[in-house]
């Protein structure tokens, strides 16, 4: 698949404010050719979902730095399936404890990403994703 035609939407759940990463990783993939949509800080479980499908993206990128991830990455990728959209790659990042991601990747999110990973990593699971899905 054509990197232009992949859409990604990078999202900030919660009442997190600091969007630093999000951003980070929202402009490094558009610089990786990727279309990219960035909702913003403090979105509702919701609000993500309601733009993913609108958006029509392959790929909801979550970012969180409050705690709040065991409750809203899972609710996130909840509502996906209830909209008929559980095709959507989750994944997530942030300040995440390494205990955490085992619950985070059996309630539907694909990969966490935690701080020091480099935009490459995250380019080789979008990439790796696209082609397993392909076959």
């Amino acid at each position: 698949m054509e990197k232009g035609k992949v859409r990604i939407l990078i999202a900030k759940v919660g009442l997190d404010g600091h969007d630093r990463g999000a951003k980070y990783i929202a402009q490094a993939l558009r610089d990786k050719g990727y279309e990219v949509i960035y909702t913003g800080i403090r979105q509702t479980p919701e609000d993500v979902v309601k733009a993913a499908i609108q958006e029509d993206v392959q790929f909801v990128g979550l970012s969180l730095l409050s705690g709040a991830h065991n409750q809203l990455f899972p609710k996130v990728a909840q509502l996906l399936k209830e909209k008929g959209a559980e095709d959507i790659v989750v994944f997530g990042g942030g300040v995440i404890p390494a205990d955490d991601i085992p619950f985070l990747k059996s309630q539907g999110i694909k990969e966490i990403f935690p701080p020091g990973t480099t935009i490459d990593e995250v380019v080789d699971f979008i990439e790796k994703t696209l082609k397993d899905a392909a076959h």
